[in-house]
């Protein structure tokens, strides 16, 4: 689907996994998974989470080449 730069930016901003997590309301698990790219297709509502506690846009963090 994509190559998303949810860790890239994560450690640009000095947060942990569970920071993120928490702030944009999914597991850790499941951000890990995203990281990792072992899970893709993340609903919307979970990408609009993700991007804006990264202080990014959607298409920056999940579809950028």
């Amino acid at each position: 689907m994509y190559k998303n730069r949810i860790r890239e930016y994560r450690k640009q901003k000095g947060m942990t996994l569970e920071e993120v997590a928490r702030k944009s309301g999914i597991s850790i698990g499941y951000l890990c998974h995203l990281e990792k790219e072992t899970r893709v297709n993340p609903s919307i509502q979970i990408m609009e989470n993700i991007a804006k506690v990264l202080g990014k846009d959607i298409t920056e963090v999940f579809f950028s080449s």
